[in-house]
């Protein structure tokens, strides 16, 4: 090219082929980004080879003291079901308000991640939770954690699209039904139809399939044992979905809203889930991991367990405009049997034990602790000692009626709670000796030593107050609360008996008339 010949204009693209070109390079770096986001995932990916083994953790029955069945704890894995011998309307149920695109997606549902990607960011909930189709819903079932990470769901969605190339939509769909939790220790459709309704899940209905899938959104919330109105709710959703994607009409729909769905009775009358909880833990302490089915028999009194539940329900509304939310109840016999045992006002809305994991303020229940100290000390019941204004240090402890009766006998004292006295014994006696003996007693929370310790001022849990109170009942002789009378294979084998324990005196509670 000579120095006066200069370089042609490159031609320019036009709007199609920029479109074209810049589409092609997109979809390279796309290809580049899936690939090596592929292969992060793909890392440590779970064994799938044992897909079809299924394993189930053995149950454990609990009983009564007369033998009534308390709960079932474990897995109940009942044998697949054929996915044609159900109604057409079961599987149909679990798609409309699962995924309704189930038959058509490749494994994943783009639209539905979208929708729960913005959902969640809208919400500030970030984007990992929603948007899972029942092929992902299995492969997590099968193979992962349900760990709300960026990896899990990756690995899922790796195991989803396996899952859809390697078997049919109809075997993906009867292994997600025979393999999910159902909650209540049922796991797939057939173990679930026995243990909420007492028959076959071909024998279901529409309105007990539309609460079976209810569940899937959270087995334990959407409970009908624990929560039948929440349940019902979520089953006429089922219902309404199932008449839009046309697996019903809405005269099948109809009728189902007007046919009550009856739960099993050995569910519907479960009780004593807090100490279930207190119990399992302990049952698995003892014997270890179960590798057969185990029934423990218990020291619970099912009808004094119904009217301490009755009673804590009724505490609590008649106290709600007080701000009252919660309550908890523990009952021994004279040696340590637990009789009721009730962790919180629901167990649905809080499993969390308040019976041996809260701890309050005793309070005025702390004083006999004070006199028995005082007793042990050498002082009587008909003593005569003053309620009358005391200052001790900076503290002037004042009695709840803010008046004074001037001369009484302890025993006038500890009848009407009096302040002013308890403060002037444990003052007189030593606050650690009154720790010592409630330690004794059962106690076993730290107990701070300042003079206000006299009057309650120290937290504790019923269990232990309970416990401690015990000796006041029989004579003086200790007792800790236990629940478990023995645990036997179902078989009959015994692997545990608590059997008659001797017990220790520890203290001599003498009446006045003895003085």
């Amino acid at each position: 090219m000579t120095n006066g010949q200069q370089k042609a204009p490159r031609q320019r693209r036009n709007l199609l082929q920029a479109t074209f070109y810049w589409g092609a390079v997109a979809g390279v770096w796309g290809l580049i980004v899936l690939a090596t986001l592929f292969a992060v995932f793909a890392t440590d990916l779970p064994d799938t080879s044992k897909i079809f083994d299924a394993t189930r953790q053995p149950s454990i029955s609990y009983l009564d003291r007369s033998g009534a069945l308390l709960a079932v704890r474990g897995s109940q894995l009942a044998p697949p079901v054929d996915l044609d011998a159900l109604p057409k309307y079961v599987p149909e149920a679990f798609i409309a308000i699962e995924d309704r695109r189930f038959w058509w997606h490749p494994g994943f549902d783009p639209i539905g991640i979208t929708r729960a990607f913005f959902s969640n960011f809208t919400r500030g909930n970030g984007p990992l939770s929603g948007g899972s189709t029942i092929t992902q819903q299995l492969a997590r079932n099968l193979f992962l954690t349900f760990d709300q990470t960026w990896r899990r769901k990756g690995q899922e969605l790796i195991l989803a699209i396996w899952l859809e190339m390697k078997f049919s939509k109809k075997e993906i769909l009867a292994l997600y039904l025979n393999r999910v939790n159902f909650g209540a220790g049922a796991y797939g459709i057939e173990a679930a139809a026995q243990r909420y309704f007492n028959k076959p899940a071909k024998s279901l209905t529409i309105g007990e399939a539309a609460l079976l899938a209810g569940l899937m959104k959270g087995p334990s919330r959407y409970s009908p044992v624990y929560n039948r109105e929440r349940a019902e709710r979520r089953a006429t959703i089922v219902l309404d979905e199932m008449v839009s994607t046309h697996a019903i009409t809405p005269a099948q729909r109809d009728e189902a809203f007007a046919t009550p769905v009856r739960v099993s009775a050995v569910l519907a009358n479960q009780r004593a889930q807090y100490f279930t909880d207190w119990i399992d833990e302990q049952v698995r302490t003892m014997v270890g991991e179960p590798t057969e089915d185990l029934v423990v028999e218990t020291t619970l009194d099912l009808p004094i367990q119904a009217a301490a539940e009755a009673a804590i329900h009724n505490g609590v509304n008649s106290h709600a405009n007080q701000g009252v939310l919660q309550a908890a109840l523990v009952s021994l016999d004279g040696e340590g049997r637990v009789r009721a045992y009730v962790g919180g006002a629901s167990y649905a809305d809080s499993e969390f034990d308040r019976v041996t994991d809260a701890r309050r303020q005793a309070g005025s229940s702390w004083k006999p602790f004070v006199y028995l100290t005082a007793m042990e000390a050498g002082r009587t019941p008909l003593e005569i000692v003053p309620d009358e204004p005391l200052t001790i240090g900076t503290w002037e402890p004042k009695n709840y009626t803010n008046t004074y009766l001037g001369p009484i006998t302890l025993e006038t004292a500890l009848a009407q709670s009096i302040n002013t006295v308890a403060a002037r014994l444990a003052n007189e006696l030593g606050t650690q000796n009154v720790a010592n003996t409630a330690k004794r007693l059962g106690i076993v929370s730290k107990i701070q030593l300042d003079p206000s310790m006299a009057l309650g001022a120290v937290e504790v849990s019923p269990m232990e107050m309970a416990q401690a109170y015990v000796p006041f009942a029989n004579g003086g002789f200790g007792a800790r609360g236990y629940g478990i009378e023995r645990i036997r294979t179902a078989a009959g084998k015994v692997l545990y008996d608590h059997g008659v324990d001797r017990p220790t005196r520890l203290a001599v509670i003498v009446s006045p008339a003895l003085q």
